[in-house]
């Protein structure tokens, strides 16, 4: 009888256990974010955490989601965006650290480099504050354009744009799809690895490695000392992932730890 209360005891342990572990609910978007957040999974079991990852399209609702506290954190966005989303939203989102770089990287179906331009060509950028002043950077970088300094640039502030090219603004989950209606579009790598298209072998143009606009882990302000998101950066920020990103995207996306 004693054996079969220890049993029923220990049974009743284990259970009590595995219902007791805490989740971390992220949201990302799907490529590379939530395929690099799945990699952790199992690692993050062995800390007594589930980790759940929910799917977002677009860049504005994961921040939303966080900020309301329907998600303990996200992961899709550089800290450009991040600092431009919390002035014009009023959230009080925060950084807790740096996973990766995405290349933003310039495609085109009719042209295979900028040498080939015409003037009047028609030229896709995101149209978020942060993503198109980027754009517009790459752009001049290939010395097509150029404007005056300040740190978010639109269209308005070309001065100097010799082959008239036209800047056609667009959301940037839309980028891939506007490929056949532009002459080139300029696409956040995220985006472009959804659609098939590799910045590395794909591009005709693409962005400097050393790169400031890393992609980072975010949570709401308060709860960046949070054990279990503390965890999350851990495994995030392990030699694993660095390896795992490393092989898996071939250097469209690289590690930023």
């Amino acid at each position: 009888m004693k054996i079969k209360t220890l049993l029923l005891v220990s049974l009743l342990g284990f259970t009590l256990n595995l219902n007791a572990a805490e989740k971390i609910v992220v949201a990302a978007t799907p490529v590379p974010h939530a395929e690099i957040l799945n990699q952790v999974k199992e690692d993050l079991k062995k800390e007594g955490y589930t980790l759940v990852v929910k799917e977002f399209t677009d860049y504005v609702l994961p921040n939303l989601a966080t900020d309301n506290g329907e998600v303990d954190a996200n992961f899709f966005q550089h800290t450009p965006y991040l600092e431009e989303f919390n002035k014009s939203r009023g959230t009080k989102l925060v950084k807790v650290a740096n996973i990766h770089i995405e290349p933003m990287a310039v495609y085109s179906k009719k042209y295979k480099s900028f040498d080939e331009l015409k003037d009047g060509a028609k030229i896709a950028v995101p149209n978020d504050p942060t993503n198109e002043s980027r754009a517009l950077d790459i752009i001049a970088k290939a010395g097509l354009i150029s404007f005056n300094d300040k740190p978010l640039k639109t269209p308005l502030d070309i001065v100097d744009n010799p082959k008239k090219l036209q800047f056609v603004e667009l959301k940037a989950a839309q980028l891939p799809r506007a490929l056949s209606d532009v002459d080139v579009a300029v696409i956040n790598s995220n985006y472009a690895l959804l659609a098939n298209l590799s910045p590395v072998k794909d591009s005709i143009f693409i962005e400097d490695k050393d790169s400031p606009y890393a992609n980072v882990l975010v949570v709401k302000e308060g709860k960046e000392q949070d054990s279990k998101i503390k965890a999350l950066a851990k495994v995030l920020q392990s030699e694993k992932i660095k390896k795992f990103i490393a092989e898996k995207y071939d250097g469209a996306v690289v590690p930023a730890f």
